[in-house]
Formats: C-alpha cells, sequence, structure tokens
C-alpha cells in the first residue's frame, strides 16, 4: 500500500504543522504520531476531543498510522449529543490534549494524553488497507440523532488527490485557517490535505482578519473559509488596506461548507482583485465539484465535478435536479444504520438531497435542500429535528417547528416557532437558546424564536415549515 502521507514516511524535514507558536515538521510529527500510534493499536476505534490544537492533529495522523478509526468530537457539543455519539461508535479510548478537562459522558473512557514529541527514527507502522476505516464523521440530518458517517481511507485519499489536481495544490503551498478540527472542511481538507501534499499548514486557533493578513504576508498561499469568515473579510476590507494586500497575495481563496452570497464575491474582488472559489461536498461524499484554480472562478458556481467523480442531475425539472454522486470519494456507510445506508443510495448512486442545475459547460449551481430540514449556518449544517427535540424538552413548550432563514453573516440564522403552554406566560426567548446551546452546541441555538398560538399543518399532521417562512 502506497503511504498515506508519503512526507511523514520520508521524514521530510520540511513544516508541516503551525498552531500559534507551537509547530511540528513531517518528521517531527511522523516520530510523534508514530509513538501514539503504537500504544493505541490494539483499540476498536478512538474518540478524539478535537480541539484547534496541534494535539487534535497529532492525535488524528496517529489514529490513521495505526489503522483505528478516528471518531472526532466536538469539545462543545451538548450532553444529549455528546452521549448519543459516544453510545454509537463505542470508542475503547479517548485522546486528548494534556491538561483538558473532559465531560462526565467521557469519564468511563480509558485517557490518553496527546504528546508532541516522539522518537524521530522510530518505524511507522504498517499502510492500513485502502477500504479500512479511518473516520467516522457524525452529520445532523433532518430527524433524529446524528449519523456516523464512515469514511475510508480510500475517500480521503481520493478526494485529497483530486483537489490537487483541481486546485493545483502542491507541497511548496502553505494553507491558513481557523475551521474547526471536528468535521470534514477544517479536519480532513484543511489538515490532512496539507500532510498529504507534503506542504504546511498555519491554524490561527480563532479566526480574525489580523491573523489571516499575518499570515497571508508572512508566506501562507491559500485560504479557507466559510461564508461567515469572508463575510467579516469583506466587511473588514474598506478600513484595512494591509488585509486587502495580503489577500491580493494569496494563490487561492476557497470557501465552502455553504453558499457565499454574490455580495460578498463582489466586495473582495473590488479590493483585492482576488476571485473566491467555491466548491461543493458533504460529509458523505467529501468533495464532489470545484470550480478548478485554472478555470474561471464565477460567483454563484461550485466549478465540475472532481476527477474521478460522477455527478448526474435526477428528476429534473425546468433545469434543476437533485444531485447524486459515486466515485471513490463517497463514505462506506453510516455506523449502524443499514436502514438509512440503504436508503442513501440509488443503485450506487448517493442522493445528496441538495437540488441544482448545471450550466452549458457543466459548472453546477447549487439551488437548495430537497427538503426544508437543513440549515446551513456559519459553515455548520444543522439538522432541525434534533433542535426541535430539544426545544420540547424545555419547560412551558407545547409544540415547535425550526426553520432557516437567510442571514447576511451566517448564510442562515436558526428561528424557532413556539407554542407556548400558557400563551399568557410564554418562557423567554434567550432561555429557550440557552437550553438549545447546553443540550446540543452553540452554534445550533436558536438566533430567534417567534411565538405562535398554533403551528401551521397540513391534512396529515404535518407541520407546513413553508407557510412559517412565508
Amino acid at each position: 500500500m502506497s503511504p498515506l502521507f508519503p512526507a511523514l514516511a520520508a521524514r521530510s524535514p520540511r513544516p508541516a504543522l503551525q498552531f500559534g507558536e507551537r509547530s511540528l515538521t513531517h518528521a517531527d510529527l511522523a516520530g510523534a504520531a508514530g509513538a501514539l500510534a503504537s500504544r493505541i493499536s490494539d483499540a476498536q476505534r478512538v474518540a478524539v476531543w478535537a480541539t484547534p490544537t496541534l494535539e487534535t492533529a497529532v492525535a488524528v495522523v496517529a489514529a490513521l498510522l495505526a489503522g483505528v478509526p478516528a471518531v472526532p468530537l466536538n469539545p462543545r457539543t451538548g450532553e444529549r449529543e455528546l452521549a448519543h455519539i459516544l453510545a454509537d461508535s463505542a470508542p475503547t479510548l479517548v485522546l486528548a490534549a494534556p491538561g483538558d478537562e473532559l465531560p462526565p459522558a467521557l469519564a468511563a473512557l480509558p485517557r490518553t494524553d496527546v504528546e508532541t514529541s516522539g522518537r524521530p527514527g522510530a518505524p511507522l507502522p504498517p499502510e492500513p488497507a485502502d477500504e479500512s476505516p479511518a473516520l467516522i464523521v457524525y452529520t445532523s440530518g433532518t430527524t433524529g440523532p446524528p449519523k456516523g458517517a464512515v469514511l475510508p481511507r480510500r475517500a480521503v485519499a481520493a478526494t485529497l488527490d483530486a483537489l490537487e489536481d483541481a486546485w493545483q495544490w502542491t507541497a511548496d503551498d502553505v494553507l491558513v485557517h481557523a475551521l474547526p478540527l471536528f468535521h470534514v472542511h477544517g479536519l480532513i481538507l484543511g489538515v490532512l490535505g496539507p500532510l498529504r501534499r507534503g506542504g504546511s499548514v498555519r491554524h490561527l486557533g480563532r479566526f480574525s482578519t489580523e491573523g489571516v493578513a499575518r499570515e497571508l504576508t508572512s508566506g501562507a498561499t491559500m485560504l479557507f473559509g466559510v461564508p461567515t469568515m469572508y463575510h467579516r473579510i469583506a466587511e473588514a476590507l474598506d478600513g484595512d488596506p494591509g488585509l486587502a494586500k495580503a489577500l491580493a497575495g494569496a494563490r487561492l481563496l476557497v470557501s465552502g461548507s455553504a453558499a457565499l452570497p454574490l455580495h460578498d464575491h463582489e466586495r473582495i474582488a473590488a479590493a483585492t482583485g482576488r476571485r473566491v472559489i467555491e466548491r461543493y461536498g458533504m460529509t458523505e461524499t467529501l468533495m464532489n465539484t470545484s470550480v478548478r484554480a485554472d478555470g474561471e472562478p464565477r460567483p454563484g458556481t461550485v466549478g465540475v465535478p472532481l476527477r474521478g467523480v460522477e455527478l448526474r442531475l435526477v428528476d429534473e425539472s425546468d433545469g434543476i435536479g437533485e444531485i447524486q454522486v459515486r466515485g471513490p470519494n463517497l463514505f462506506t456507510e453510516y455506523l449502524n444504520r443499514p436502514d438509512a445506508t440503504e436508503a442513501a443510495f440509488d443503485d450506487g448512486w448517493f442522493r445528496t438531497g441538495d437540488m441544482a442545475s448545471r450550466d452549458p459547460d457543466g459548472c453546477l449551481r447549487i439551488v437548495g435542500r430537497k427538503a426544508t430540514d437543513l440549515i446551513k449556518s456559519g459553515g455548520y449544517k444543522i439538522g432541525a429535528g434534533e433542535i426541535e427535540n430539544a426545544l420540547l424538552d424545555c419547560p412551558g413548550v407545547r409544540e415547535a417547528a425550526v426553520t432557516g432563514e437567510p442571514d447576511a453573516d451566517l448564510g442562515e440564522r436558526i428561528v424557532a416557532w413556539v407554542v407556548p403552554a400558557d400563551p399568557s406566560a410564554p418562557p423567554a426567548a434567550q432561555d429557550l437558546a440557552a437550553h438549545v446551546a447546553a443540550q446540543l452546541a452553540p452554534h445550533k441555538r436558536p438566533r430567534e424564536v417567534r411565538f405562535l398560538k398554533a403551528l401551521p399543518r397540513n391534512d396529515m399532521g404535518k407541520v407546513m415549515k413553508r407557510a412559517l417562512n412565508g
């Protein structure tokens, strides 16, 4: 088997990871991750407390070297969601940075602290098989708790190599970003991508326009972000010529996880002379399409299918159809959910649930969700159903529905529609938002709460969400 990370196997002395003042070369990373891999090789699965730190990157690379599936955990996940993920994935070990305080739900798991130093010359384990599970990443559905998408090594390698082609990504590129490390964008693209290419990543820890400008001015060549980040960049450009100059010098600006509004595209292009390119992917498919580095960066499109990815639009009407894809980039299954796995495929094609049209040259334009219950806010994909369930646990709530509405900063903001048990004394909106944040995660809290006497329902009793947003 060819190594997933050739530069680690070669013990390259070039920079690999930088988090603030802390950094590792590929050779350093091989030593640290290799030593940890030998300690966890007998684990069935490992949970990774995925803070935006050097330790998280070392932990995930160690699991990949050991051939042990890693389950990245969002440190801000609420009690209910965390308990579900742990029960569903059944890790036998949790990896965390020394000194990290873990929640009670993890207390029963053996813990291994991640060290960022190791034995430089120690041999790395044999390369696992291409089809073996690499990561189990939990993704929100429209109803019920999150599902664990099992991502094989084959999918990780295929996606990253297809992006090498589309983005002309080389070992000389230095990527800067501030994305979370518990999902596909920040972890697989933003950390494993540079490592597979033999290049480097500089993680900001927390997003700031000052940090972006500093790193792009001091040698970084690529920026990854979500629309919320690019919106804040666009807002800052008029008063910050240094930021505009830094962006102008970047080789590639990439936005993903949701559509970047045209207004922000145009403000950034006008101030910097550079166009942000967009790509399209999902947890289950990793990356499907992208605007190419050598192509026309046309706002509103997510480019053409990546190398190796087949894409079709099904049940087209007025030029719009559901996107279905197949290729080596696909996940293997939803963990413990054969019913959901079977329902997700149409004779080998994955049903994305996203609707799109195609330009004459093949560029894809995402129109929206086939369903109305998946909200993309601040770069996160959020299922309305789990928020509704949390709201229904709140005292004073009789009925609840959740929708997304356009938001200039977040892409979509979460709106809760609540029927109070006592109309004369409805619960406080801030209390409802705090309850959701504690049970699920802060980014899943409602940004607005609107009280109703009754939810609009059809003859079958189903809430008509289009009537709410209409």
